[in-house]
């Protein structure tokens, strides 16, 4: 059994779309925490954290939107984080805009480096966010995560990052959107890219055992990192990025028991849900559906099921 801490990041500062603060009540409303309990794992919800007092903070590119907002959940976020492994419990963290990352893998990081063991991540997503502050022309700090968890320069509003990951302990998986700048950066680092042309190739299944692989000889703890777009916006339509072509509903399910069989997930995240672009609840059930997966449901387990 699982003890799972459930932590809402109410978080619309990383882009200019409102609707992703909604996303840790929508997760709620969906039955997290009941579809993880019918699994026999334990669940406490933490509620939502709140953003602090804002410190004074600069940055050179005047094109950064909400960067005192950001950095600020950042700091909190990191500290619930690390506060909720350091207990002996698996994280969830329910979103949120990406931004939010920052924070939860920072938590995350400074757990890994205290309990002496190497932190490997998991990037599930349409886009590889790998911009930094100085980089970025939209000024949207949710494209700027993987960059501050490497170790890219141009962060120095944030906190330093615990202990920056190598980027062959990173792994962006379903990726099918980065901009020239982004794959000039990716290029100079050995991060695995498995983008969509790759995962038609190979298949879903052996890049992802090829890096459980190497989190499990390593020793290591796995953040994983579930955007909405990795999905294929025809199932998953509340996220204000889509990209066409993504996962099918069969393909994320079996990431998910892939993860599940692995024994190696140590924390989570929800990310980019907007319940307001939403079908219905759509969306948000089909994340909690794939949430049930990563800790043990298998696909034949459901019911047949009407949005009618």
């Amino acid at each position: 059994m699982t003890r799972t801490v459930l932590i809402g990041a109410p978080i619309d500062s990383g882009q200019r779309r409102p609707g992703c603060l909604m996303g840790p009540s929508a997760y709620r409303v969906a039955g997290i925490a009941q579809a993880i309990r019918d699994l026999g794992h334990g669940v406490e919800d933490w509620g939502d954290v709140a953003l602090p007092a804002l410190r004074d903070v600069a940055c050179a590119n005047p094109a950064v939107d909400q960067l005192a907002e950001t950095v600020g959940w950042t700091e909190v976020l990191a500290d619930k984080v690390e506060d909720a492994l350091a207990d002996g419990a698996m994280p969830v963290i329910l979103g949120g805009d990406h931004s939010l990352a920052l924070g939860t893998v920072a938590g995350a990081a400074a757990h890994a480096r205290r309990a002496g063991r190497p932190l490997f991540l998991l990037w599930l997503d349409a886009h590889s966010d790998f911009h930094t502050p100085l980089t970025t022309t939209s000024g949207n700090l949710h494209g700027t995560p993987v960059a501050y968890i490497a170790g890219r320069e141009g962060f120095e509003a944030f906190p330093p990052f615990p202990a920056p990951i190598p980027a062959d302990r990173i792994c962006l998986y379903g990726i099918r959107s980065v901009d020239p700048a982004e794959h000039a950066a990716l290029l100079k680092h050995d991060i695995a890219i498995n983008d969509m042309r790759v995962l038609d190739e190979q298949g879903i299944v052996a890049p992802l055992r090829a890096f459980l692989h190497r989190v499990r000889e390593a020793g290591g703890l796995l953040h994983v990192s579930l955007d909405v777009d990795f999905l294929d916006p025809s199932i998953a339509p509340a996220v204000g990025t889509t990209v066409p072509g993504g996962t099918t509903f069969r393909e994320a399910h079996l990431v998910m028991e892939l993860l599940h069989e692995s024994g190696l997930v140590t924390s989570l995240d929800l990310v980019e849900l907007n319940p307001f672009l939403d079908e219905r609840g759509r969306t948000a059930r089909l994340m909690v559906d794939l949430v049930g997966s990563l800790m043990g449901k298998k696909v034949f387990d459901r019911p047949t099921r009407s949005f009618a």
